[in-house]
């Protein structure tokens, strides 16, 4: 997959795909629908996806509480298994905030990117102000150029699939509903790092991860299908995370700590990704380490027995 980021200059060869246009926070299956839109109306031009870094919604208020349920990187992963050709990752910036739905049709779209056909969503919005409307830029296809469709919007079970839907399911603890939106397990990923080594002292080593950036599922214990991405380790695992505080140790930042089934060795500075399959129980402070202990001899155990059957 190849990655454009910017677009006042992009190769003639990265022109003339046919795309699909959003943040696509999660790829979900509304997501996947969208782009399956815009394949089907590549008509041999590559099937591309435009999306914009930062999200708009961190450019325009940076203190708002972490939302996304991907990181960049990890959402350029996820979008190279789906069949993106060309990736349009572009910078969101008061030069681009600042064009009107037309001059962003004009200027970005029929212009820069030269793009044969655009799929968008029925509730999309763009331009300044997100004064722009999805019937509004079917207009603007036919004066500047280039087709659009507009998708409709995906449900399951009346529930509309959505960003929003999948962020309130892992919230409350459930994680099989929102990998049913999404069409894979909720996942964490990122680089190993060192903690106090608490676990290790219990008999529980875990691989330490950070949560900074991404919204944050309900606190507690999961049973987790864990790959280790990279290094002498490299493979597919089981085991059981605890994520949140820590509160048996005081305040502490929030984090996902996993506990690998049977396995033996080092994982600093290795890139896991952490698949969220069952919440087990919420956090607790126990009154002693051995009741702590045996709370996470019991959580193994139920995790086993949940994940034998995934």
């Amino acid at each position: 997959m190849r990655i454009v980021r910017d677009r006042t200059f992009v190769d003639p060869a990265d022109r003339g795909a046919s795309v699909a246009i959003g943040n696509f926070d999660g790829v979900h299956l509304g997501h996947q629908a969208v782009i399956d839109i815009a394949r089907k109306n590549a008509n041999g031009a590559p099937l591309g996806l435009l999306t914009f870094s930062p999200h708009p919604r961190e450019y325009f208020a940076p203190d708002t509480a972490p939302f996304r349920l991907m990181s960049s990187e990890t959402r350029t992963n996820r979008l190279a298994k789906v069949g993106i050709d060309i990736l349009y990752d572009i910078a969101f910036n008061a030069g681009l905030a600042g064009l009107s739905a037309e001059e962003f049709s004009r200027e970005v779209i029929a212009g820069q990117l030269g793009l044969t056909h655009v799929v968008v969503g029925g509730n999309f919005c763009f331009g300044k102000g997100r004064s722009g409307t999805a019937q509004m830029l079917v207009k603007h296809g036919e004066e500047f150029g280039f087709g659009v469709t507009i998708a409709p919007l995906l449900e399951d079970r009346g529930t509309r699939v959505s960003s929003t839907a999948i962020r309130t399911a892992l919230s409350e603890g459930r994680p099989r509903d929102a990998a049913k939106m999404l069409g894979h397990w909720h996942r964490i990923d990122g680089a190993v790092i060192h903690g106090e080594q608490r676990g290790r002292d219990l008999g529980y080593p875990t691989a330490n991860m950070s949560i900074d950036g991404l919204h944050p599922p309900k606190f507690g214990v999961y049973a987790v299908l864990v790959d280790v991405l990279d290094g002498p380790h490299a493979g597919s695992y089981q085991g059981a995370a605890s994520l949140g505080v820590r509160p048996m140790f005081g305040e502490n930042k929030a984090n996902i700590e996993t506990f690998l089934f049977d396995f033996k060795g080092d994982l600093y500075g290795a890139t896991l990704s952490v698949a969220l399959v069952e919440y087990l129980r919420g956090e607790e402070k126990f009154n002693s380490l051995d009741a702590l202990i045996d709370q996470m001899n019991t959580d193994c155990d139920q995790a086993r027995t949940i994940l034998a059957s995934e």
